[in-house]
């Protein structure tokens, strides 16, 4: 007779424990912006809500950012790195394809042997994570689990590039996620549409930046490489027109299919944190979702920038720092980008 395979303890509910954030100390305004494109103030503020961004120094990298943040998340929730089962870390900025950065973050934070790996889906990412941590707690492959957005897009941007360079930030946040007796997270909604992928994408590739590195060595002459080194690093571009009808249309439904799975309404809400990829996308979510004046809408974006995977914890950080009769509560949110991806759920705060 062939053996039955032992399963591990279910859990019935998840739920975030603890919230942590890295935010540069470099702070960029537009002022500084309209030294690289041709714009001003007044006209950024009115097509993004952004009056100022983060910058990380040269000499942080994601991994320090992410750091950071995690030490904060993890003394929040009363968890200590060697309870972790799981570290997962969502970016698009880390200059390695191996080792991936959760392993170092892992290390540096003394969670080995847990398992660690890195995401790579944009502004959705941080919610991947999430649902991912869920799924592990709920199955019994960990009994905690850190789940890190970090970016450092400041690596990845050509000043003077003006379709989305200007709207984007450093930074990163941190949550841990638990068991809990109740459910904490809600089914996660998570999806792609990798036609519409070229609206969010880089002008080149690391293999046409070493194509162009071998021709310079060949000829003897590397003016051309350091002149116009955007030419051929990797830096990113965006189609803003497509990326904002396809945020404010098919989002709002991803959202409210988020809120069906939650078996919740609008009406329930606590707050509102959406990817803060712009405040006009932002309210305009809003709308379509018919939030009452109640719901704590999440717009971190004016001061941060668009910080990519690391938008959702920076905003949800700042709006439990702000209002902390929020605690308990339940908050939607949905993070989207490049890809294109989404994800959402709702979760409850700590």
């Amino acid at each position: 007779m062939t053996p039955s395979l032992a399963q591990p303890t279910y859990t019935s509910g998840t739920q975030l424990l603890g919230l942590g954030v890295h935010r540069p100390s470099v702070i960029v305004d537009n002022e500084q912006i309209c030294q690289w494109i041709d714009s001003s103030d007044e006209w950024i503020q009115q097509r993004t809500g952004i009056k100022t961004r983060h910058r990380a120094a040269e000499d942080v990298s994601i991994i320090d950012m992410a750091q950071d943040a995690a030490a904060e998340a993890l003394a929040q929730a009363g968890v200590e790195a060697s309870q972790l089962g799981s570290v997962i870390v969502s970016t698009v900025t880390h200059p390695y394809a191996t080792p991936s950065a959760a392993t170092e973050l892992a290390h540096r934070l003394g969670a080995t042997p847990a398992a660690a790996y890195d995401i790579s889906a944009a502004c959705a990412g941080y919610c991947y994570g999430i649902a991912q941590a869920d799924a592990f707690v709920r199955s019994g492959l960990a009994e905690y689990v850190l789940v890190v957005g970090v970016e450092k897009l400041s690596d990845f941007i050509d000043n003077h590039e003006r379709t989305i360079s200007f709207l984007l930030g450093d930074g990163a946040g941190a949550a841990v996620i638990g068991p809990s007796e109740t459910p904490g997270i809600s089914p996660s909604v998570l999806g792609s549409n990798g036609e519409k992928g070229s609206a969010i994408t880089m002008n080149a590739s690391m293999l046409s930046f070493r194509d162009a590195l071998g021709e310079a060595r060949e000829s003897g002459d590397a003016s051309a490489l350091l002149d116009d080194e955007t030419t051929y690093w990797p830096t990113l571009r965006q189609d803003g027109q497509t990326v904002f009808r396809w945020a404010v249309w098919e989002m709002a439904k991803v959202a409210q299919r988020a809120l069906d799975g939650a078996g919740i309404s609008a009406a329930d809400l606590a707050g509102f944190v959406p990817h803060q990829a712009n405040i006009r996308i932002i309210d305009e979510l809003v709308k379509q979702l018919k939030l009452p004046d109640s719901v704590v809408v999440g717009r971190d974006i004016v001061d941060a920038g668009n910080t990519s995977a690391a938008s959702i914890p920076l905003a949800m950080h700042r709006m439990v720092q702000e209002n902390p009769e929020l605690s308990g509560g339940l908050v939607l949110q949905i993070g989207f980008g490049a890809g294109l991806v989404y994800g959402a759920q709702v979760v409850r705060l700590p």
